[in-house]
């Protein structure tokens, strides 16, 4: 007879402070498996099946056609230039932008994290790839772990995506052992997923992966043994290429725009393209092994996938090649889940952010919510009902950019030395956002309405910033330290 695995505990079991509500009497072995997968600096127009033509993605189109696509899915943004740190922070523990501690850099332990909340409920969790925040929250998170990079990206003159510096795990949480490694740093994570899914062939206690690449970031130096190359002949310029970005947005010389010089050629532009391409289909290879491994092991018949990036990527458009910016390319990303009672090849396309996923999850595994989410469950998408989503997506840079966007109008603003420039786009009619209509006639009362809304956004969501203050009551571009101890 096979086992059944029960987690008998009380109502109001304490976690670091925080009360997560669990059954007396939890039926363990029949949840799903969670498997989640994260990719790095990937916008959403760049998966083959949903339009891209020119890039190759069979396992990132086996994911879309298997499952339910969120194409507006969005994120709030972030405080200093690594957006990738608030980004997950919000994955995480589907707390809002302005309630994230360190800019994002930093999990209290009072904001429980989905991985903690499923260990706690009996899941084994396991990591391997990036972890952008602090050691401590790793430790409370994960049951087990290989091939762990602490940190933001890996620089080029240290040997990039090629030397990765990783950690094996420790449970003490001290991590003061590293070891570099000798491979393309996407190796190093797919090699510790597989392992861990054999290592889970024959367990019934269900099992939460979180495996986090490092593509398609730069410094892009994608392999080519994996099957693809991509040359510049093959690739198009985006409809909103421009040489140089029309006005000062606040963050015209950050590192990411750096990368190539001002003015950006078409021919360099569609360089870094090939460039961004090839790193999203080195990363789609090895996601195809992990969901390999996971049919092979007979595991796939029971788990949620779910596949994310954590922010865009310029990458040529609007005279830009960062994520420090309002437009479309970096604030969409790809969202897809899978498996399960999960309607397969199925689009939704209601606004949603990416802290949707954690309640997503419980509500899914019969989980309860910490009181500390704010994210909304996404599960009634898969039902055969209407699916509402979001009255509306905001986003926030600094206290250099405001953006709200509703009903397919974009409203974006700046405040940079002393200019207040506004765009305001309809996505509907312009999805590459190239005709400001900010100060169009026909347009006033609609940016007069979008203003008041991103204002009463700003508010409710507990922004520094204030639209009705002069310069935003921060007229002078904050330094990360100072961004940083808005809520330390």
């Amino acid at each position: 007879m096979k086992k059944t695995f029960f987690v008998a505990m009380l109502f109001g079991v304490a976690v670091a402070g925080n009360k997560i509500g669990l059954q007396a009497q939890t039926r363990v072995a029949d949840k799903p498996n969670i498997l989640f997968i994260l990719t790095d600096d990937q916008t959403f127009n760049t998966i083959h099946a949903l339009g891209n033509k020119e890039i190759v993605t069979p396992n990132m189109d086996k994911l879309v056609k298997e499952g339910t696509t969120f194409t507006q899915a969005h994120i709030m943004g972030g405080l200093t230039g690594a957006i990738c740190s608030p980004s997950r922070n919000m994955i995480l523990t589907s707390r809002s932008l302005f309630r994230l501690h360190k800019a994002g850099a930093y999990i209290p332990a009072s904001d429980t994290t989905f991985p903690e909340l499923f260990r706690v409920n009996g899941y084994t969790t396991f990591e391997t790839g990036k972890w952008h925040q602090d050691k401590a929250s790793f430790k409370r998170s994960f049951s087990t772990a290989e091939n762990i990079f602490f940190g933001g990206m890996y620089p080029p003159d240290a040997g990039g995506q090629y030397r990765p510096h990783l950690h094996h795990y420790d449970s003490s949480g001290q991590y003061d052992e590293p070891f570099w490694g000798d491979d393309f740093s996407s190796v190093y994570f797919a090699d510790a997923a597989v392992d861990f899914l054999k290592s889970q062939q024959h367990q019934q206690q269900p099992f939460l992966m979180y495996v986090a690449f490092t593509s398609p970031h730069d410094p892009r130096t994608a392999p080519t043994w994996y099957g693809h190359n991509y040359h510049t002949d093959d690739i198009s310029l985006p409809a909103n290429y421009l040489p140089v970005h029309p006005f000062d947005n606040g963050e015209l010389y950050i590192r990411d725009e750096m990368l190539l010089p001002v003015p950006r050629t078409k021919e360099t532009v569609k360089r870094e393209i090939a460039k961004y391409y090839a790193m999203i289909s080195e990363v789609d290879y090895q996601i195809g092994r992990i969901l390999n491994e996971l049919k092979q092991t007979g595991r796939d018949k029971n788990t949620v996938i779910v596949f994310a990036g954590d922010n865009g990527l310029a990458v040529g458009q609007h005279g830009l090649l960062g994520k420090q910016n309002p437009y479309e390319s970096a604030i969409r990303v790809p969202l897809v889940f899978a498996g399960p009672g999960i309607p397969k090849d199925k689009r939704v396309n209601a606004y949603v952010y990416l802290n949707d996923i954690y309640p997503t999850l419980c509500d899914m595994t019969q989980i309860p919510v910490p009181a500390t989410v704010e994210g909304m469950s996404l599960k009634t998408a898969f039902d055969k009902g209407f699916f509402k989503g979001r009255d509306q997506v905001f986003f926030a840079y600094s206290n250099l950019q405001r953006a709200v966007v509703k009903e397919g109008f974009k409203l974006a603003c700046y405040n940079v030395n002393g200019q207040h420039p506004i765009q305001l786009f309809d996505l509907n009619k312009d999805p590459w956002e190239m005709h400001n209509l900010a100060n169009e006639q026909q347009y006033q009362n609609k940016v007069k309405s979008m203003t008041s809304l991103l204002s009463v956004s700003m508010k409710r969501l507990g922004d520094f910033c204030d639209l009705d203050k002069a310069g935003w009551g921060y007229p002078v571009k904050m330094t990360s330290m100072e961004v940083t101890n808005v809520l330390p």
